[in-house]
């Protein structure tokens, strides 16, 4: 990349705009925090700046959720948001819970689901959509949103406060030279910078880091979510139908389960999540998951429909035990860039906007009251004062449990949720980061996946292509290699390679021949920026930092 320590001598000073608050991340936290802040300065006749940076090349374009939404904040953000349009145009109907064999399924009775499990009152939505509509709300009040510019760069004042961000370079070849359309990146300064990056935020993690937010948390804990969308015959389309699964196509010791939602239109919602904290270096997510869609219970609802679209995402899924501290001097990591997700429901859009919405409130009696940079501390007393606090609390030993086994977590969830009802006098514990769980691959039998039938599984190019991700070919490679060697001597000689089943895209593979050794192929333009890598990799070698621009571009995810 560019070198920008005598940036004014090389390219001439970087432009710089000021605002009251700048938010990274068009999702559901930075936009709520944006239409919260707009909201709260209209009711006090008074004016707050506020700038979103979003990298997708619009509002809505990397957004992936499942998603089943619990409407609780957006009834606190829009009271009529019925009347306004928002597309929560699909209630909850049916909740079923499936324990999968190879051939058979197992639905658990309604009375014995446990509470994080029932979805009355919920919607089912395209969260791409919901976000779109938030936008347009946004913009509505004022808020200025760059989609297309992605942050690269935290800025820091001299006292060590953050002082905004700066967006990335553009016109930059892939050896890092500045071409003829090159043009430098822009700072964005503010009195208070919140980043809603989602999970595993490339400016998050250096944040994390730089003021030793993780001081004496539990490390955080991550799962793979993978999606499709489909369009399936009407005859088997029940709007508002909410399935998930647990067992069958994984092993009794690996968390993970599935989703499946029917949306409005014939739409059907499709996705898989695997806790990252598996052993096995062998394991594919997406081979698990394609295999999961031809089980006699799931394929009958898409065979006869077709496959629509196709993305992956990351999941912070350790819950309050892994909550960093999320305020530090000049802003406040919001949404999923700290790990808000209430693994226990798989859901996270409302803990997003309630977050958004928390710091907005701390950062306009701030800014009301004259000041600027400092620490949020009214924000971390807030949140521990709110309805989301509480059910995070409710749910913190689900993650831990379930990464004790299939039955035993099964067990340990239902006295934690049913008997106790969240309020066990004991809380378990993360005792290691996902990176750190591999297990060398001579531990375990490779695992004989089935090659796609192109009719309900598919390879992962066909896959990525329906994302319609796209990356520039020039431009550098935003998956950076601490060491060229590791890859070889130690991920390829000890773990088989895990980062070529671990990816959801095909970004990774190792180019054999029969002269040169074995080398990793880095296959950028595939990256669906869903961070696996960042976290999964055992030595950390591999480090996922912001590219020009480019990724998937999700229709309705």
């Amino acid at each position: 990349m560019v070198d920008t320590s005598n940036f004014p001598e090389q390219y001439g000073q970087r432009e710089t705009m000021e605002y009251d608050v700048v938010i990274v991340g068009g999702g559901p936290a930075g936009l709520s925090a944006a239409i919260r802040l707009k909201q709260l300065a209209a009711a006090k006749g008074t004016d707050v700046s506020v700038c979103v940076l979003e990298k997708g090349s619009e509002i809505g374009a990397h957004i992936l959720s499942g998603a089943v939404m619990d409407p609780i904040a957006m009834n606190e953000l829009f009271p009529d948001w019925k009347e306004l349009g928002a597309p929560l145009n699909t209630p909850v109907t049916e909740d079923r819970f499936l324990f999968l064999t190879e051939r058979k399924a197992y639905r658990t009775p309604t009375w014995a689901l446990p509470g994080c499990f029932q979805n009355h009152g919920n919607y089912v939505i395209s969260l791409g959509n919901v976000v779109r509509w938030l936008g347009q709300q946004a913009e509505a009040l004022g808020v200025e949103i760059f989609p297309g510019f992605p942050a690269a760069e935290v800025l820091y004042d001299n006292d060590g406060s953050v002082r905004g961000v700066a967006t990335a370079n553009m016109g930059v070849d892939r050896h890092g030279n500045p071409t003829d359309a090159f043009q430098p990146g822009i700072e964005l300064h503010a009195k208070y910078t919140f980043f809603a990056e989602g999970a595993r935020g490339h400016l998050g993690k250096q944040l994390i880091a730089r003021f030793k937010l993780d001081k004496d948390r539990d490390p955080q804990t991550y799962a793979l979510g993978i999606k499709e969308l489909w369009e399936i015959d009407p005859a088997k389309h029940q709007p508002g139908l909410v399935i998930h699964s647990a067992g069958w196509p994984l092993d009794a010791e690996t968390y993970g389960g599935s989703f499946l939602y029917h949306l409005e239109n014939n739409q059907v919602a499709v996705g898989y999540v695997i806790g990252l904290g598996y052993e096995n270096p062998h394991l594919s997510p997406y081979e698990e998951f394609q295999r999961y869609k031809t089980h006699p219970e799931i394929r009958k609802f898409f065979e006869g429909g077709r496959r629509i679209s196709y993305g992956a995402r990351a999941l912070a899924a350790g819950g309050l035990q892994s909550l960093p501290k999320f305020v530090f001097p000049g802003g406040a990591l919001i949404g999923c860039d700290a790990g808000f997700l209430n693994a226990a429901r798989i859901k996270g859009s409302h803990a997003a906007m309630k977050t958004g919405m928390l710091a907005a409130e701390a950062a306009f009696d701030a800014l009301a009251g004259g000041r600027a940079g400092d620490e949020l501390a009214a924000l971390p007393q807030a949140f521990r004062h709110s309805w989301l606090y509480d059910e995070l609390h409710k749910g913190r030993n689900f993650k831990p449990s379930m990464s004790l086994g299939l039955r035993t977590g099964t067990l340990m969830v239902a006295i934690d949720q049913i008997v106790f009802r969240g309020k066990a006098p004991w809380t378990l514990r993360h005792r290691h980061a996902d990176h750190e769980r591999l297990r060398p691959a001579s531990d375990f039998a490779p695992i004989a996946y089935p090659k796609p039938d192109n009719v309900l599984s598919f390879d992962r190019l066909s896959s990525v292509f329906i994302s319609n991700t796209n990356h520039g070919e020039d431009q550098p490679v935003h998956l950076k290699l601490r060491s060229d060697t590791l890859p070889v001597q130690v991920n390829l000689a000890r773990y088989d390679g895990p980062e070529q089943r671990y990816c959801p895209a095909g970004v990774y593979e190792f180019v054999r021949s029969d002269v040169d050794t074995p080398r990793l192929q880095i296959n950028a333009q595939n990256c669906l920026h869903c961070k696996t890598c960042d976290i999964k990799d055992p030595l950390q070698n591999i480090v996922w930092v912001t590219p020009e621009g480019g990724g998937p571009n999700y229709p309705n995810m």
